[in-house]
């Protein structure tokens, strides 16, 4: 049995301890905002909050989440100023890399406040999007900063 803090709230789930935290959370906890890219942490489409970090989750075992606040895609809650930036600048195509890119965002501009786009490139370069959105996801990070800082 593994007890999570997912979005606020207390769950517990009946897995093995080295079941990756992507599939308790899709399969589980019936929250599929959270995606499967590649199973490798290298794509980032299965990136969540964990403590306030940007982390894989389809790397991550369920065991090291436990004791820790995990905020998903859907406890974002869907005002986000990377939610309004990312609908402002017209950002997804596809969709599918989307929550993952969202969630690295949040976390990058919660640490820095003021990126440059530099900033903004190195902190989202290991999230992948097969649309070849990156110039719309920058833009997109750079309005989520300016209206975050006032």
């Amino acid at each position: 049995m593994a007890t999570l803090t997912v979005n606020g709230e207390t769950k517990t789930v009946d897995v093995p301890g080295d079941t990756p935290l992507l599939w308790v959370i899709r399969e589980h906890l019936k929250m599929t905002g959270t995606k499967f890219g590649c199973g490798k942490g290298l794509c980032g489409a299965c990136t969540v909050h964990i403590d306030g970090q940007a982390t894989r989750t389809c790397v991550t075992p369920v065991e090291a989440a436990e004791g820790a606040k995990i905020t998903t895609i859907e406890g974002l809650g869907g005002d986000h100023p990377v939610q309004k930036a990312w609908i402002a600048e017209q950002v997804p195509q596809c969709g599918y890399c989307q929550s993952g890119q969202i969630m690295q965002a949040a976390a990058f501009l919660s640490e820095n406040k003021s990126p440059s786009d530099e900033d903004i490139v190195n902190a989202m370069t290991g999230n992948l999007c097969r649309c070849m959105a990156y110039v719309r996801i920058k833009k997109a990070v750079a309005r989520a900063a300016t209206e975050m800082a006032g």
